[in-house]
């Protein structure tokens, strides 16, 4: 039987409970998920899912991650609501690649791993399905794991097993919806331009995984536990010196209070240079460079390549003495001495993300 595969959480409940109903049933996974956004956090999903199906010792066949093709297809359906017609359309392109691989290889049978999950409809699953059964001739079988707590002992296996529990569907417009309602950041769309990898972001989980993976090769025990922290994104920064743009790099938690402030520097104090207003002080690459042990020969290398965040709140707190400040420190090639523009759009909020403990 092939299994179409959506996410690990839901995958890995899903197929110990074929496995235990199905003993002598040959299973063969196939991830093929174009519809999850962005990429890095397909290749999260893919990783987790990875891990699963060795430990539960099937093949697993990787799909096309089609992702253009996947947006042409829902195109019109943007504003669906979770289980509207996006869904249907998502779920009819997914099923029709997965029976044709069904077909290729030699099966006779599909399902999904999608039965199990509560953010998806059931009869919705089953029509489409359905549907496939009768044009391409692979029979579709609907499995309800959900019922008899089913949904209670999904969740307990995937906190044994310490998967990665995504907290959206993948699509992009799902998730769009699901922030909206939420009244939440969509981080998850954060891409910045000085590739650093920002706190709970998908490139930190990325690496958190990949890291737990090598630790149990190594069979190294670990525990990832969840903590609170004051998250940070910068959404776009600007400096204006006279009439001239300057290459500016704000560190970690610059704030202001409102979007833009302008002033001259007042006053200069251990290297730190002080605009008249907002509490935005300055401080030149040569000081980055010599309290960092870093090397960037101007401002706009760091503003493209920075180091990691950690570096950034460490320099923060040695310049601030405070380990609270959130006060804007702006890098530059040379301290200004015309009038100042600044653009420090950000936002600043709770948030929770994920810590790998080795044991």
């Amino acid at each position: 039987m092939l299994v179409h595969i959506c996410c690990s959480v839901d995958s890995h409940f899903f197929i110990e409970k074929l496995q235990q109903e199905y003993p002598d049933e040959k299973l063969i996974g196939f991830f093929y998920d174009p519809n999850i956004h962005p990429y890095s956090e397909y290749q999260l999903r893919l990783l987790d899912v990875e891990r699963s199906c060795k430990k539960l010792g099937i093949e697993l066949i990787e799909g096309e991650y089609d992702f253009e093709r996947w947006m042409d297809a829902v195109r019109g359906l943007e504003s669906e609501p979770e289980k509207g017609a996006r869904c249907e359309v998502c779920f009819d392109k997914r099923f029709e690649v997965s029976a044709y691989k069904a077909l290729e290889l030699g099966e006779k049978s599909m399902t999904t791993t999608l039965l199990v999950s509560p953010k998806k409809s059931q009869e919705q699953l089953t029509r489409s399905g359905e549907a496939f059964h009768a044009s391409h001739g692979v029979e579709f079988i609907s499995f309800d794991y959900r019922k008899n707590n089913g949904t209670t002992d999904q969740s307990r296996v995937s906190k044994e097993e310490q998967l990665y529990r995504q907290d959206y569907c993948g699509c992009l417009y799902g998730l769009s919806m699901q922030r909206d309602q939420q009244h939440r950041l969509m981080d998850e769309m954060f891409s910045p331009i000085s590739h650093q990898i920002l706190p709970a972001s998908i490139e930190e989980r990325l690496e958190l995984y990949t890291r737990r993976n090598e630790l149990e090769e190594q069979n190294t025990p670990y525990r990832i536990i969840k903590e609170r922290f004051l998250n940070y994104r910068l959404i776009r920064s600007s400096l204006k010196v006279g009439s001239e743009i300057v290459a500016s790099y704000p560190l970690f938690y610059s704030t202001i209070n409102r979007t833009s402030t302008e002033g001259k520097i007042d006053f200069e104090l251990n290297g730190q240079f002080f605009l008249n207003r907002e509490e935005v002080r300055f401080i030149t690459l040569e000081t980055f460079n010599a309290l960092t042990s870093s090397s960037y020969i101007n401002t706009q290398e760091l503003m493209f390549n920075a180091p990691s965040v950690d570096t950034d709140i460490a320099l923060r707190t040695h310049l601030t003495n405070n380990s609270f400040s959130i006060s804007a420190i702006i890098v530059v090639d040379e301290i200004p001495s015309s009038k100042i523009v600044l653009i420090l759009e950000t936002k600043t909020y709770e948030d929770t993300r994920e810590k790998l403990f080795i044991l």
